[in-house]
């Protein structure tokens, strides 16, 4: 499957942005359970004319590879999850050659943007057209951009996004990278919970969590939250958050662990495209 970059509307692409999981009642958007997820993903790609195509890394193929990026935006509620909207990520090399990009289809005004930049559109899209969700969640590639943060911020979203082990904190007087902060936290600090189901069983890590700075405009918190593993604890991840004062620790590592979702409809859409085609 490829791209259609001519499209200017989710409901233009092909079905693998279809939702994958019904909902069948409008009272869903209601509950304080749902969750916006931001992700992408590669579709592996023979040749150069397709649009976007170049050899880049894939996740899904866990190395550079021949590829097409697209970035996609996913909601999850306890009623099921679904992709609601998506962009083809073009590199740099794509716009800069305009008669390739003709030949492909793509429109003379289209600019590069980065992978942030493409996920701050589509949460404004779904922000301007009035999707309930309390919480956000990325991994470190959207979870390091300040203004992809400031934008949940603004708009009152809680969020748990992921950032690498070199984000810099200004916390305690000190203003160094997260995984210096964490070597001096009490071994007491830490709470074993699990941030939801397996397929071998509850998924248990050590957490531990750090608020910083002062209420933002709605008068939500922001924090550090770090995982660490329980066979190697030098095995950690590191998380911002931002939610209303008092949410429990549980909360915010049941959000952390609920990146499944989006990941579960790509293997599903993906599955559907491939039975498609025989």
């Amino acid at each position: 499957m490829g791209f259609n970059a001519c499209s200017a509307a989710p409901a233009g692409m092909q079905m693998m942005f279809v939702m994958i999981c019904s909902v069948t009642s409008w009272s869903i958007w209601a509950t304080r359970k749902v969750s916006c997820f931001i992700d992408e993903t590669g579709f592996l790609k023979k040749g150069d004319k397709s649009a976007g195509v170049s050899r880049q890394y894939s996740g899904t193929a866990g190395r550079i590879e021949n590829s097409q990026i697209g970035v996609f935006l996913a909601y999850r509620s306890p009623w099921g999850h679904a992709l609601i909207d998506r962009e083809l990520y073009l590199p740099k090399s794509w716009i800069d050659d305009r008669t390739r990009c003709e030949e492909a289809g793509i429109p003379a005004d289209t600019t590069f943007a980065t992978k942030p930049t493409i996920a701050r559109r589509m949460l404004q899209r779904a922000f301007d057209d009035g999707l309930p969700a309390s919480w956000v969640t990325a991994d470190e590639i959207y979870g390091s951009d300040s203004k992809f943060r400031r934008l949940l911020e603004k708009h009152g979203f809680g969020y748990v996004v992921a950032v690498s082990c070199q984000q810099r904190l200004f916390l305690r007087g000190s203003y160094d990278r997260v995984d210096a902060h964490v070597q001096e936290i009490p071994e007491r600090k830490w709470k074993q919970l699990s941030c939801g189901s397996g397929s071998k069983g509850e998924r248990l890590y050590e957490w531990v969590f750090i608020p910083f700075g002062t209420a933002t405009e709605h008068g939500q918190r922001k924090g550090l939250l770090v995982r660490r593993s329980l066979k190697d604890p030098e095995e950690r991840a590191y998380y911002f958050t931002h939610a209303k004062k008092g949410t429990r620790l549980a909360a915010l590592v049941h959000v952390a662990g609920s990146r499944w979702a989006i990941e579960e409809c790509f293997e599903q859409s993906k599955t559907r495209d491939r039975l498609e085609r025989v």
